[in-house]
């Protein structure tokens, strides 16, 4: 029997979602549906082990191909267990759950696990009819699911660690102190009590600075000033962290135009990590999710950000986005240490969903 987090079960409503309803729905960076710009789906692809399967629109049937088999299911079928299935997510208070009542139906329609692989960013593959174009391309989509706790964007690990060195040196007790105190606030507070300041070194990874460098020279910097800024106050949002980097510009930029030079390069950022940039692989250029994102909002309307659609996709992810702390003893980060005669600390970058 299947089983699995809201997370997991998301992504089985999603494919159930839209065989119901043969239309996807684009948004806003609020969150609401742009009336106007509607995508008809033509098939969705789905692999199972080794096994691809196509479901089909033919009139008022899905048809399931794949494996030697042809299986012709009402739509009208999917839309009723779409309906049991989002009550059973939205109700269950378990960490991992299973759904006894639809077990039969997936099982029809050749559903036998609920998440895609965790070694790409696609979800779910979408052959869509894009009447601007007059093509039918086949999307990648990565799904995003409000209906459990916030979905992170990028996974903390130590290929996230940022590493700074001490201007000066802290004295032995004022260390000790630093080091037991959990709230980086208060660890921070110390530091400018003694009128010390980080100086940025690197990432942790190599892998991890070229990637960001291949987006843009001076990206480093920009993310390792984000993350002094968030240790230093309660800010946490990219939109706000953007604002006090605009405000403060670390990197000197001649801003005497109005031009928006941290937005624009962070924007580029997230929507790189959200459609392939993976810390610790080499990261090209060339996108897994090549349709977007697809947005499960707690009342089980899917909306999809399309990067057809830029300007709307970087938007929702730059206005949707914060920072968070990981585990500091998982990925050895947030204390203070000496190496080669200076005292060094590690920041690490986790973003996530605001919801």
């Amino acid at each position: 029997m299947l089983k699995g987090n809201k997370g997991e079960w998301s992504e089985i409503y999603t494919l159930l979602k839209l065989l119901s309803e043969g239309q996807l729905f684009t948004g806003d960076a609020e969150l609401n549906k742009i009336k106007n710009l509607v995508y008809p789906i033509i098939k969705i692809l789905r692999t199972e082990s080794t096994v691809n399967y196509e479901y089909l629109f033919s009139d008022n049937l899905i048809i399931i191909t794949g494996n030697g088999e042809n299986i012709e299911i009402p739509i009208e079928n999917f839309a009723n267990q779409t309906e049991i299935l989002l009550q059973k997510i939205k109700n269950s208070d378990e960490g991992a759950f299973t759904i006894p009542e639809i077990e039969d139906f997936l099982t029809e329609i050749k559903c036998r696990t609920l998440k895609a692989k965790s070694s790409v960013k696609t979800d779910i593959n979408i052959v869509i009819h894009d009447f601007k174009t007059n093509t039918k391309p086949n999307l990648g989509f990565s799904i995003k699911s409000q209906l459990g706790r916030p979905s992170t964007l990028l996974n903390a690990s130590r290929a996230t660690n940022f590493i700074f060195k001490l201007s000066e040196k802290l004295d032995k007790e004022s260390l000790i102190i630093f080091n037991n105190k959990k709230n980086f606030v208060e660890k921070f507070n110390i530091l400018k009590e003694n009128n010390l300041y980080l100086e940025f070194v690197k990432p942790e990874s190599s892998i991890f600075r070229n990637n960001l460098v291949l987006i843009d020279s001076l990206l480093p910097d920009i993310v390792a000033n984000i993350l002094v800024y968030s240790s230093l106050s309660n800010n946490t949002t990219i939109s706000d962290l953007t604002i006090e980097l605009e405000g403060k510009n670390p990197i000197e930029y001649d801003l005497s135009q109005k031009h928006n030079f941290y937005e624009y390069k962070l924007k580029h950022f997230l929507t790189d990590i959200a459609l392939g940039l993976m810390p610790s692989k080499v990261w090209k250029g060339i996108y897994d999710a090549t349709g977007g994102y697809l947005v499960v909002k707690e009342d089980g309307e899917i909306l999809a950000y399309h990067i057809y659609n830029k300007n709307e996709f970087e938007k929702y992810l730059f206005e949707n986005t914060r920072l968070i702390r990981a585990s500091t003893t998982r990925h050895e980060f947030g204390v203070i240490y000496e190496e080669n005669g200076f005292q060094m600390l590690k920041l690490n970058l986790q973003i996530r969903f605001t919801k």
